[in-house]
């Protein structure tokens, strides 16, 4: 198998069956399909059972797990395709031609390690909103210091898993984070971007709970990556980096910034200069 899609799901029937409905509805069949449940008791089982048969190649367990990234390290450990796609349960592939699609750009691209597309987020009250994501721009360190690479719409190559670990299973929302961290970051890994709709995110489950714990962990993940003399400067000024890339989108708003700045550079070099001349009179 070249592909490997793998689905998490724990108690949410609804959303696992539209999920398995997306995928089987692929135009492209010739991958392979691992679904890992927890355990479930609200008849998730059930609609494993009724879609099995229409699937060539599909592996399923239902049984306890110590969490999401256990659930998704058993699904990698399982799958046997080049590539992994993670599709969690209650997500949906865009289109039924998805998948046909990003495979031939694999080829186009020289099956490269990290292949990525777009991901719709899709809002409670109907929004939808493209999240491109890095859009095929250097993904740098201050890149993934104030944002991350979305796993819903990426192919990464399996044999990432066994060169750079698997999910780290004692973080609760941001191993996915981590995990790319050390692949492109500290591994040098070049992901590469196809301007396409690959999924669409079911954005539902997402709290400030969730954003606060985000933060949390990340604070951590990064003083376990990273020596302190680094973290001080983009902790500082990774936000005034961010304003400036915003501003230089207006030119003329980015024109006025810089000549304030260049004019209070001035201001302070001439006082720098005569506190020098009365030191020495």
């Amino acid at each position: 198998m070249k592909l490997s899609i793998i689905t998490i799901n724990r108690n949410n029937a609804a959303g696992l069956e539209k999920t398995m409905c997306s995928v089987v509805s692929q135009t492209f069949k010739e991958f392979e399909y691992v679904v890992i449940d927890g355990a479930s008791t609200d008849g998730s089982v059930e609609v494993i059972k009724k879609y099995e048969s229409q699937f060539a190649n599909l592996k399923w367990v239902s049984e306890r797990d110590k969490g999401i990234y256990n659930a998704m390290n058993k699904g990698i450990r399982m799958a046997s395709g080049d590539y992994i796609q993670i599709l969690n349960s209650a997500d949906c592939l865009a289109s039924n031609e998805v998948t046909e699609q990003m495979m031939a750009e694999l080829e186009r691209q020289g099956n490269p390690s990290i292949l990525y597309g777009n991901m719709v987020k899709c809002f409670p009250d109907g929004r939808k909103m493209v999240d491109k994501c890095f859009a095929g721009q250097e993904i740098t360190m201050l890149g993934m210091f104030t944002g991350t690479l979305n796993h819903d719409p990426a192919y990464s190559r399996r044999d990432l898993f066994e060169k750079y670990g698997y999910y780290d299973e004692s973080l609760k929302i941001v191993s996915d984070w981590k995990w790319y961290l050390e692949a492109i970051i500290l591994g040098g890994e070049q992901p590469q971007y196809i301007d396409m709709d690959v999924t669409l995110f079911d954005m539902t489950g997402i709290s400030e709970t969730n954003k606060e714990l985000d933060k949390e962990e990340r604070k951590q993940v990064l003083g376990q990556l990273f020596p302190k003399a680094i973290l001080t400067d983009y902790e500082k000024y990774a936000f005034p980096i961010d304003q400036v890339k915003r501003l230089q989108r207006h030119s003329w708003a980015y024109k006025m910034v810089w000549f304030l700045e260049r004019c209070l550079f001035k201001l302070e070099k001439a006082k720098r200069k005569r506190t020098k001349i009365s030191k020495y009179e």
